[in-house]
């Protein structure tokens, strides 16, 4: 099966590595974290890949002109302002009629992906999307005026989920998008609730985007200490 990689984006919020190089080439454990995406996926058979680009694309494309390996890369100009819909919506005539996967160049898992993709059959919706449980950067406290009543550090906040990132898509989900200016998560994602044409995979496990140096520093330590869920 495809699969489509977001790395146009502005990384605005990581500005100290993506003043430079786009958020995507940014490296974990000396190694762009686009990559470590990619293997994950080539690990479960998925090994071609369009890459949507945008912000510095060029650099990605330098990185990947004497890249060598048996994957199928193709890196696809998407625009530089487009949002993320509208980046989606540009990969249509390369996917032709295919169910495909989607990504964000930015966030990495150990989600079972022949699992996510059964799952998806099975539902027979438009699109699948993985549902996480966001990682917490502080403990809660409970309070009763200036007396803590209860402290309580939390790896995750068990209470919610949020959209993880990965996706399973049918071509026919294009339709709902309109062209450049559209946002994925808005329009398009609502619609499909909205229709009921949309299930979400639950995953329990590890899930971590990389959206401030806080979460970059977290994932590089992950890594020294040979303790990172997604290299398999």
């Amino acid at each position: 099966m495809k699969v489509v990689i977001l790395a146009g984006g502005y990384g605005t919020r990581l500005a100290e590595y993506t003043d430079s190089i786009p958020k995507p080439m940014v490296p974990i454990g000396g190694t762009p974290i686009i990559l470590h995406i990619m293997k994950f996926y080539a690990h479960y058979g998925h090994k071609e890949f369009y890459i949507a680009l945008g912000y510095k694309g060029e650099i990605i494309k330098k990185y990947f002109k004497n890249f060598k390996s048996k994957w199928k890369i193709n890196l696809i100009e998407t625009g530089l302002d487009t949002m993320t819909g509208g980046r989606v919506k540009r990969m249509k005539k390369y996917l032709k009629n295919e169910t495909f996967m989607l990504t964000y160049g930015d966030g990495l898992s150990n989600i079972n992906i022949n699992k996510l993709v059964k799952f998806h059959k099975k539902q027979k919706k438009i699109i699948t999307i993985s549902a996480v449980r966001p990682p917490a950067r502080f403990g809660s406290l409970k309070l009763k005026g200036s007396k803590v009543l209860n402290f309580r550090e939390k790896s995750q906040l068990d209470e919610s989920w949020i959209n993880g990132g990965f996706f399973v898509i049918e071509p026919s989900f294009f339709k709902m998008i309109k062209g450049d200016s559209t946002i994925l998560e808005k329009e398009p994602l609502e619609r499909a609730v909205k229709e009921k044409k949309i299930c979400a995979y639950k995953h329990n496990a590890f899930w971590q985007c990389m959206d401030h140096k806080l979460d970059k520093d977290l994932l590089d330590e992950l890594v020294k200490k040979r303790k990172a869920p997604w290299l398999i």
